[in-house]
């Protein structure tokens, strides 16, 4: 089964922004890929009425004829399918001259398509940690969500629409400001934990809460998982110490913590004396961040961001 890309959270958010809005709107899908494609399938592109898009199905390549098919198909209400590929000559207008071949199918997002409902339940479920299985039938252009009781065409287009990867931060801080909506636009959801009230401050955080426990008793309740990143960046043993050991007890994918390498050293001695073990601490990318020379709080945040996604992709 497809698991839909990693940007389909703002994806839907701003398909269920702009019907509110009034407008109406068609959802592209990558449902089909061979040799060099540039997305993957279940990558999304919609469409607004006005020609508005967001997303991508193929970086680029493709979108401006996907788009002019999508205004075509709010107007007759069907759902089409275009296969693009190095062999169609039309292929070579719109730019799709790489060595791939790309099959996309534009529905509007309406009940004959994709249902509207079925773009909230998405958002709700993916808020609230739960995966949803979708189920196209190819052949009349339709989008439910798969159940055990619905029988499916063999045939069908399954896609699977995970919850986000979850970025964990200890520390309202500076660096924090700039990793959050980094961290949002790679399709991760941030959470903020500190207990130090002016750095917690919502001012200082648009669109999210500060958790204001206490980092241990924060990351208990969060449970990192698999799907989870921790990223320690208060220089202070009282906040960071407590919140990597949890994180070391966890199968969290990527965790990491701010500090010089005297800083790191010293940590270490205390996560040993903790009683963790040499391959325990190793998990920990200390100083956090990949080595680009970074100095300003924004280049920080960078640096820590593309070491997180190097993790997550050689996994």
């Amino acid at each position: 089964m497809t698991t839909a890309s990693d940007d389909t959270g703002r994806l839907f958010a701003t398909i269920h922004n702009w019907r509110a809005a009034g407008h109406d709107v068609a959802i592209a899908t990558v449902i089909e890929t061979w040799g060099s494609a540039p997305r993957q399938k279940g990558a999304h592109l919609a469409i607004r009425d006005d020609g508005l898009f967001e997303g991508s199905v193929s970086g680029g390549c493709i979108e401006g004829d996907v788009i002019t098919t999508a205004i075509e198909t709010l107007a007759s209400r069907k759902t089409v399918r275009r296969d693009y590929g190095v062999a169609d000559e039309k292929a070579w207008d719109v730019g799709l001259a790489c060595g791939g071949k790309i099959s996309v199918l534009v529905q509007p997002v309406a009940e004959h398509g994709f249902a509207p409902a079925l773009i909230d339940r998405i958002i709700t479920a993916s808020q609230d940690g739960e995966t949803v299985w979708t189920v196209t039938d190819l052949a009349r252009g339709e989008t439910h969500e798969k159940t055990p009781d619905r029988a499916e065409n063999p045939d069908a287009f399954l896609l699977a629409y995970a919850p986000p990867f979850r970025l964990m931060i200890v520390g309202a801080v500076h660096i924090s400001q700039a990793l959050v909506p980094l961290a949002k636009l790679m399709g991760f959801a941030p959470l903020i934990v500190d207990p130090r009230t002016s750095f917690a401050a919502a001012q200082r955080f648009n669109d999210i809460d500060v958790d204001t426990r206490w980092p241990d008793e924060a990351l208990e309740d969060w449970k990192p998982n698999a799907a989870s990143a921790v990223v320690t960046l208060t220089h202070d043993p009282k906040l960071d110490d407590p919140a990597l050991q949890i994180a070391l007890q966890s199968p969290a994918f990527y965790i990491a913590a701010l500090g010089s390498r005297r800083t790191h050293s010293a940590r270490r001695e205390r996560l040993q004396a903790a009683g963790f073990d040499e391959m325990d601490i190793n998990r920990i990318h200390g100083p956090a961040g990949l080595e680009i020379g970074a100095a300003s709080p924004p280049e920080i945040a960078l640096s820590i961001m593309a070491e997180l996604i190097a993790a997550r992709r050689t996994k």
